[in-house]
């Protein structure tokens, strides 16, 4: 296999662990807004950290797209 093939297939996997994270955190995000005003002092805390998965999720699609077409 050549290296490039390896790092595709390393990004694939850390794609899916992330995307797994992603859904949780999507999970704990309207669990915890269903339950307002309740626990209110998280909210800025889990949507930061939710948007921040979701935006290096973005980065690692575009990232492996680059490396699939060339």
């Amino acid at each position: 296999m050549t290296q490039v093939t390896n790092d595709v297939e390393e990004l694939k996997t850390q794609i899916r662990r992330l995307n797994s994270k992603a859904g949780q955190m999507k999970m704990d995000l309207h669990d915890l807004a269903e339950g307002l005003p309740t626990n209110y002092q998280q909210l800025m805390d889990v949507a930061a950290e939710t948007y921040e998965i979701f935006r290096k999720l973005d980065e690692m699609k575009q990232q492996l797209k680059q490396m699939e077409n060339g």
